[in-house]
């Protein structure tokens, strides 16, 4: 597999992600990707992406009852 910016070799590792939603910051540090060897660049599986998608929707939940509740 090939790096569709700079066409390096991709290899399993981690990369961080940021979500920034409704007033709130996440940082996940380690999420399994495949990250290019040259430029570094991370993509990310079906399973990661559901996964991601499901803690940014518990996030914006969680956001607007404590903006609610306020």
């Amino acid at each position: 597999m090939n790096c569709m910016h700079c066409q390096g070799e991709m290899k399993r590792a981690t990369a961080p992600f940021h979500i920034d939603r409704k007033g709130c910051h996440v940082m996940l540090d380690s999420v399994p990707a495949w990250v290019c060897t040259q430029c570094g660049e991370a993509y990310f599986e079906e399973r990661e992406v559901g996964a991601i998608q499901e803690l940014a929707l518990d996030m914006e939940q969680k956001a607007e009852a404590i903006s609610l509740s306020a």
